[in-house]
């Protein structure tokens, strides 16, 4: 009896707490992360499992969540994470670039308020796979982690040269897909042959997401957005306002019952954004003068994203819960509006 008591007292239940939390597996452990990078950024680096895991561990980690989350994906349903995972590649890729070639336009290479047209192009094109995946596991299903198989493809600098059209380099490289694919399909084939591993997978996929995420963090500081200054924080509030867009234009394009708050999920900048500045101006010269600045405004954009669009997505998602069948839709307004 003192023994069943103890335990109790003992059980803070700290990852239910912050799953009850909105968008709280994300979160929390990234302010934690973000905190520790700032105050004392040394902690990371003192080698062994601590660096391995903390620091480093973010593509290790992403590729067992992927193998975790392809292990939920039915066999029926193969078809619609590849559809979802091209809607919104393709979105986000018209969307950057037309951006970019607005900009460029109406304000010449010299851009708008700091930024030029190909760091927005860079920006906008690219999304963060590791918190999209992450906050999929709160707001999405399996059909909707799938798609990151296909998302990926925007990492790094490769749609931006397509968008340029400055290099070769701009063809899209098989195995970077494959790579992605690999965890994926692991899992998948695992899962739809092992229920008992399907399950298993289910339960381990919080504390994944939670390690997953402080391994984002651990790489940016306050002082990131310091020096990229006022452009990089309008350029990440801008980059963040385009998953408003994604949320309405995605799920326009999805079925009914499919339509979710992850639209707004791929409104984001993804760290290794700050790398395509250097690769752009090494494959078009001319572009030197603006890597200094656009590589600190693409950080920041990424930091600026990382908070804000759990946000978004949380709301978006209380949003369709609480109106049922979507209020984007006249259908679900007038539903709305018969319940009440």
């Amino acid at each position: 009896m003192s023994d069943n008591k103890e335990k109790k007292e003992l059980d803070l239940d700290l990852l239910q707490k912050m799953k009850n939390i909105p968008g709280g597996l994300v979160l929390i452990p990234l302010i934690i992360a973000v905190v520790i990078a700032t105050v004392c950024p040394s902690v990371y680096q003192i080698g062994g499992y601590v660096t391995a895991l903390f620091y480093d561990g973010n593509s290790c980690m992403m590729g067992f969540f992927l193998i975790v989350c392809g292990s939920a994906i039915n066999v029926r349903q193969v078809g619609l994470p590849l559809y979802k995972g091209v809607v919104m590649t393709t979105t986000k890729l018209l969307l950057g670039v037309l951006l970019g070639l607005l900009v460029a336009n109406l304000f010449g290479d010299a851009g708008f308020l700091g930024l030029t047209p190909f760091v927005i192009i860079a920006a906008i094109t690219n999304s963060n796979s590791s918190l999209y995946i992450s906050l999929s596991s709160q707001f999405g299903n399996a059909s909707d982690t799938g798609a990151v198989s296909i998302l990926s493809l925007n990492d790094g600098p490769f749609f931006t040269l397509v968008a340029l059209g400055t290099t070769g380099l701009a063809d899209i490289p098989i195995m970077t897909l494959i790579a992605t694919l690999t965890p994926l399909l692991i899992g998948f084939i695992w899962g739809n042959l092992d229920a008992g591993f399907r399950k298993t997978c289910a339960t381990a996929q919080p504390i994944v997401t939670f390690f997953m995420t402080i391994s984002i963090g651990a790489k940016t500081s306050v002082s990131t957005i310091i020096s990229a200054g006022a452009s990089g924080i309008i350029l990440g509030l801008f980059s963040a306002a385009t998953g408003i867009l994604f949320f309405f234009i995605v799920n326009l394009l999805l079925p009914k019952k499919e339509r979710n708050a992850m639209g707004a999920a791929i409104g984001t900048t993804a760290l290794n954004s700050a790398q395509t500045p250097a690769a752009v101006a090494e494959a078009d010269p001319t572009m030197e003068p603006y890597v200094a600045s656009a590589t600190a405004q693409c950080a920041t954009a990424s930091v600026i994203t990382l908070f804000l669009c759990p946000f978004i997505v949380t709301f978006f998602d209380n949003f369709m819960r609480k109106h049922r069948k979507g209020i984007y839709s006249a259908e679900g307004w007038a539903a709305d509006k018969v319940a009440q």
